[in-house]
């Protein structure tokens, strides 16, 4: 059997993906599909991604990649590499939940790309590409969402690897 490496992303029309290591926007049922596509699984993140966490988030397992040989955090296991990532993960999938680095670092492993597509121009420091303009990605479902709550319409979107 092999493993789903999902990669699980909230991007706006311009790239953005973060604003001062936040996500631009709390929109309430983006936060929902994330515990639903993360629940139950070994989240792998950076260590700025994990700052910027309210705390650890139940019934998910926190996998740390940093570079810093010697932190550490409650509730959080570390890893070096992306292979010590995996291997602590074992043979469960796995959720890639950023930040752009880490994404980069998985990118030729990810099988599944879970995608909230926001339309707007964000204000942002960390970009990342549409999984659309490459052609190992390909769309199999689209969920779309009026504008509410003064939030910007937005799409669900979910793309395969197709190699």
């Amino acid at each position: 059997m092999s493993r789903d490496i999902l990669f699980i992303v909230a991007r706006a029309t311009n790239g953005v993906i973060a604003r001062d290591g936040n996500v631009p926007w709390s929109i309430s049922e983006d936060l929902k599909r994330f515990k639903r596509l993360t629940m139950g699984k070994p989240m792998v993140m950076g260590r700025k991604t994990f700052d910027s966490l309210p705390g650890l988030l139940p019934g998910r397992r926190h996998i740390v990649l940093t570079r810093q040989t010697d932190w550490q955090a409650d509730g959080a296991e570390v890893a070096l590499t992306p292979e010590a990532a995996l291997e602590l993960a074992g043979d469960e999938d796995v959720a890639v939940i950023g930040g752009a680095e880490v994404f980069a670092l998985f990118d030729d492993m990810a099988t599944t790309f879970e995608l909230t597509e926001v339309f707007e121009d964000t204000v942002g420091d960390v970009t990342m590409p549409s999984p659309a303009i490459d052609p190992t990605w390909r769309e199999t479902a689209r969920e779309s969402r009026p504008a509410k709550d003064g939030f910007p319409p937005y799409d669900f979107v979910t793309y395969e690897r197709t190699t």
